[in-house]
C-alpha cells in the first residue's frame, strides 16, 4: 500500500504504520507503544516509566522517588531495591528482598566461617589446619567455599552493580562490584593458571596470594548491613501499619425496617446509619444522630482527654467509643476517610526528598569516580614502592579502598531519618505533607495565626442583643438571624444558633450579598437589611460613632460587635465572643520558648483583637485584615528576611497558607486550607505547632548527625584504606575490615535515625 511503512514495535513484532493502523495478528500494538515510549523516556533521562492510567501496583525508590515503574527491582540510580509506593499497598509479612537477602546472608556466612578457618587458622585457634590439608589442597577448597558466595549470595550486588556501570549511574554497587569481582577474578586465576602471574605478586617462599575469604567476607557483611537496613525500613512501615490497623474491620449497620447486620467496611455507603456500641471503635467519619458518649481520639489526635459526643457532633473513624451508644451516620467512607487521608499523606511524606538530601547526592555523585581515581592511584603507588610482593599488596590496597568508600551510608543519612520523622509525627497527630516543609520549619522565626479556628474555639456564641430606641430585640435578633442563615461564616452560625436557642423564629432572607471582611446584605419580609462591621457602615453612609463607646467596650472583652442596618438606618448592635481555646495559653508560651515571634492577623476589628492579643501575650497584631491581606503580611515579613510559618484554619486562608515559608492547617478546618499546608495538625490546637517544631528540630539535628557519621567514616576510612599510615606505623587494613567498616557506617545510621521513633515531641 502506498505510502505503508515497516517498524518494529516490539521484539517478534512488525507492524505497518498507515492511516488506520490495526492489529492484524491477534496482538495488543498499543501495549507495544506504551513500552516504547516508557523506553524512550528511560534512556532519555526520566525515570517514571508507569504508564498513564495505570491502576496496578507501583514500585518507586525510598531515597529517589522519581523512580517509578511497575515491576519490583533495583533503582538504577542507587541500586536500592525499590518499594511498594501507595500506603493502601502495604502488605503483611515481611517484604521479600529481606526474606531473600536473609538466606543469602545465612548461606554466606555457613561457607565463609570454614573459609576463615582455612585462611586464618593460626589466629583463631587451629594452627597448622593448611600443613595438614596440603597447601594446593586447601586452595581448591577455598575456590569452592567462596565461589558461591560471590556468584550466588552476591549476585544482586553484582548484577546493580553492572548496571550502575552500564547506565554510568556510579553509586555504591560500583564500589562493591569492583572491590568484590577484583579480589575473587585474582584468585581464581592464581588457583588455576598460579604460572601467568610475576615475581611481584610473589611472596618470599614464591607463592601467590589468593583473597576469596576476603570477597566472601565483604559480600556477607553488605548482606547483613542490607538486611539490618531493610529491617529498618520496615520499622519505619510500621507507623503506617499501625494507622491501618487503627480502622474496624466490620459496622453494625442499622437498616430502614430497624433491623441491625454486621457488615463488612468496604460496604458501607455515605448516608448509612450505623450503631456503635460501647468500647467498640467508630467505624468511618460520619456524624452523630443519636446518643451521648465520650469518644478517646488519641490514636487520631494525639491528645489523650476523651471528647464528648451528642447528636450533631462529628465522629472520626477509628477512635474508640466510650461508655455511651452512639448511632451515626456515614459522611466519608473508604479512601474519604480522615483515617485513609492520614496514612496516604505520611506515605507520601516519607517518600519525599529534603532540599538537604540534594547536597548527600551531590557529594555521593561525585565521590563514586574519585574513590576510584584514588584506588587507581594506591594500585600504582603500592605498585611501585610496596614491600614484596608489591602487587599483591597493591591490590589489597586497591579493593580496601573501593570498599571502606563505599557511601551507602551517605544515601541513608537522610531518608531513614525522614521516613522515621513523619511516622513519629502521625503518631502526635502532625501530619508532614513533605519532607522540605519539615526542613524548612526548623528555621521558621515568625508564626502568623488567624483568631478564629486557631487561637479561640472557632465556634462563636451570641452574647447580646442592643436594639435602638423603637426596636425589639427579639425582632432585631429575628432580621439578623434571617439574613445570616444564607452564609457560612461563623459569626452567622452563632447568631443563627442563638436565635434558635431563644425560640425566635426565623424567615428566608432574599437577595443576599456577602461582602467580603465587611458583612452582608439582603432583603427579610421585604424589608432591606444589612449586618456589618464599622467599614460596611462607612460604605453605607451610615454614622455609627454614637454607638462607638457600647461597642468599643465590648470589644474591649474580646467580643465582635456587629451594627444591624434596617431600611437605611442602624437599629441595634449584636455582640459574639469566640472563647478561646483552654490549649492556647499554654501553646503561645512554649511557641515564644522555641523561638517563635508571633502576630495575630485578623479580620476582626483592632480593639477586639488587641483585647485577646493582650490576654495571651501575642507580640504583634495585625487587625482589620482583608482574607487578601494575609498573604501580603506574608510577602511583606518576606521581604525583610523573616521566614514565616502560617496557621490558618479557612477557605480564606489557603492564599497566605501557600504564600507562607510553611503554612499550617489546622485539622479541623477547611479541605482547601489542609491542601495549601505542608503541616496540617489533626486536633487543631497550637500546641500541635510545638509539637511540629521540636520534630522538625530532632529531625534536622539526626540528619546532619547521619550526614557526620557517614562523611567521616568515609574521610577517615580513604587514606587509612589507601596505606597513608603504612610508611610511619606499617598499618595497612585488609579488605574484610573495610567491609566491616563499611557496613559499620551503615548500621550507625540506621540506629540513630531510629532513635526518633521515641523522640520526645
Amino acid at each position: 500500500m502506498t505510502g505503508e511503512k515497516e517498524q518494529a514495535c516490539c521484539s517478534g513484532h512488525t507492524e505497518s504504520q498507515t492511516a488506520d493502523p490495526s492489529s492484524k495478528d491477534g496482538h495488543d500494538h498499543s501495549a507495544c507503544a506504551t513500552a516504547e515510549t516508557t523506553t524512550a523516556a528511560a534512556e532519555g533521562g526520566k525515570y517514571d516509566t508507569v504508564p498513564a492510567g495505570y491502576q496496578g501496583v507501583i514500585y518507586t525508590c525510598p531515597m529517589h522517588p522519581e523512580i517509578r515503574q511497575t515491576r519490583p527491582g533495583a533503582c538504577p540510580l542507587c541500586g536500592m531495591g525499590l518499594e511498594l509506593e501507595s500506603a493502601v499497598m502495604v502488605e503483611d509479612g515481611p517484604n521479600p528482598e529481606r526474606v531473600d537477602f536473609t538466606r543469602r546472608f545465612w548461606v554466606g556466612t555457613a561457607l565463609t566461617l570454614p573459609l576463615l578457618v582455612l585462611t586464618m587458622g593460626p589466629l583463631i585457634g587451629f594452627p597448622g589446619i593448611r600443613e595438614i590439608i596440603g597447601e594446593q589442597a586447601t586452595l581448591w577448597i577455598e575456590l569452592i567455599l567462596g565461589t558461591p558466595v560471590v556468584l550466588w549470595c552476591g549476585w544482586p550486588f553484582l548484577e546493580r552493580g553492572w548496571n550502575s556501570f552500564r547506565t554510568m549511574k556510579l553509586n555504591m554497587f560500583s564500589l562493591i562490584a569492583m572491590g568484590v569481582v577484583s579480589a575473587w577474578v585474582f584468585s581464581v586465576v592464581a588457583v588455576l593458571l598460579p604460572g601467568i602471574f610475576p615475581d611481584g605478586f610473589r611472596d618470599a617462599d614464591g607463592h601467590v596470594g589468593v583473597y576469596f575469604e576476603a570477597a566472601a567476607v565483604i559480600v556477607t557483611l553488605v548482606l547483613l548491613g542490607q538486611v539490618m537496613e531493610l529491617r529498618a525500613r520496615e520499622g519505619t512501615g510500621k507507623a503506617i501499619r499501625a494507622l491501618l490497623d487503627l480502622s474496624a474491620k466490620t459496622a453494625r449497620i442499622i437498616r430502614a425496617d430497624g433491623t441491625e447486620d454486621e457488615v463488612p467496611l468496604e460496604d458501607l455507603q455515605a448516608g448509612d446509619h450505623l450503631r456503635v456500641r460501647p468500647g467498640e471503635k467508630v467505624p468511618v467519619d460520619g456524624v452523630v444522630l443519636e446518643g451521648h458518649s465520650s469518644i478517646d481520639e488519641s490514636m487520631i489526635t494525639g491528645e489523650s482527654l476523651p471528647v464528648e459526643k451528642t447528636a450533631g457532633d462529628p465522629v472520626t473513624g477509628a477512635t474508640i467509643n466510650g461508655t455511651g451508644s452512639l448511632v451515626i451516620e456515614a459522611e466519608r467512607v473508604g479512601a474519604d476517610t480522615t483515617l485513609s487521608q492520614i496514612v496516604e499523606m505520611v506515605a507520601n511524606a516519607q517518600r519525599s526528598r529534603a532540599p538537604i538530601q540534594k547536597y548527600a547526592d551531590q557529594v555521593a555523585g561525585i565521590f563514586v569516580p574519585v574513590v576510584i581515581g584514588i584506588a587507581m592511584i594506591a594500585f600504582i603507588a603500592w605498585s611501585i614502592w610496596g614491600p614484596v610482593p608489591a602487587l599483591s599488596y597493591a591490590l589489597i590496597s586497591a579493593v580496601a579502598v573501593l570498599i571502606i568508600a563505599c557511601p551507602c551510608a551517605l544515601g541513608l543519612a537522610t531518608p531513614m531519618s525522614i521516613m522515621t520523622a513523619t511516622g513519629r509525627g502521625a503518631q502526635a497527630g502532625v501530619l508532614i505533607k513533605n519532607a522540605e516543609a519539615l526542613e524548612r520549619f526548623e528555621k521558621i522565626d515568625t508564626l502568623i495565626v488567624d483568631k478564629t479556628g486557631t487561637l479561640t474555639e472557632g465556634k462563636p456564641k451570641l452574647v447580646v442583643v442592643l436594639p435602638e430606641e423603637g426596636h425589639d430585640e427579639d425582632e432585631v435578633l429575628r432580621l439578623a438571624a434571617s439574613l445570616e442563615r444564607g452564609s457560612e461564616h461563623p459569626l452567622a452560625e452563632a447568631i443563627v444558633r442563638g436565635a434558635e436557642e431563644r425560640g425566635v423564629s426565623i424567615s428566608t432572607a432574599e437577595d443576599f450579598e456577602a461582602i467580603t471582611g465587611k458583612g452582608v446584605k439582603g432583603v427579610v419580609d421585604g424589608q432591606k437589611i444589612a449586618l456589618g462591621n464599622a467599614r460596611l457602615m462607612a460604605d453605607m453612609g451610615l454614622e455609627s460613632q454614637r454607638h462607638a463607646s457600647t461597642a468599643n467596650a465590648r470589644r474591649d472583652d474580646g467580643e465582635t460587635v456587629m451594627f444591624i442596618v434596617v431600611e437605611g438606618a442602624i437599629a441595634g448592635l449584636v455582640s459574639v465572643a469566640d472563647p478561646i481555646k483552654e490549649s492556647t495559653p499554654a501553646a503561645l508560651k512554649a511557641l515564644h520558648t522555641l523561638g517563635f515571634r508571633i502576630i495575630m492577623a485578623t479580620g476582626d476589628n483592632e480593639r477586639t483583637a488587641k483585647a485577646i492579643g493582650a490576654k495571651l501575650g501575642i507580640d504583634e497584631i495585625r487587625a482589620d485584615v482583608l482574607p487578601a491581606g494575609k498573604a501580603d503580611i506574608i510577602r511583606e515579613l518576606q521581604d525583610r528576611g523573616c521566614k514565616v510559618a502560617m496557621a490558618g484554619d479557612g477557605v480564606n486562608d489557603a492564599p497566605a497558607l501557600a504564600q507562607a515559608d510553611v503554612g499550617i492547617a489546622m485539622g479541623t478546618g477547611a479541605d482547601v486550607a489542609i491542601e495549601s499546608a505542608g503541616i496540617t495538625l489533626v486536633r487543631g490546637n497550637l500546641d500541635g505547632i510545638v509539637r511540629a517544631r521540636r520534630l522538625a528540630r530532632a529531625t534536622m539535628s539526626n540528619i546532619r548527625q547521619n550526614l557526620f557519621f557517614a562523611l567521616i567514616y568515609n574521610t577517615a576510612g580513604v587514606p587509612i584504606a589507601a596505606g597513608i599510615l603504612f610508611p610511619v606505623f606499617g598499618i595497612l587494613i585488609s579488605p574484610m575490615f573495610a567491609a566491616f567498616a563499611m557496613s559499620a557506617s551503615s548500621i550507625s545510621v540506621v540506629l540513630n535515625s531510629l532513635r526518633l521513633r521515641t523522640a520526645k515531641v
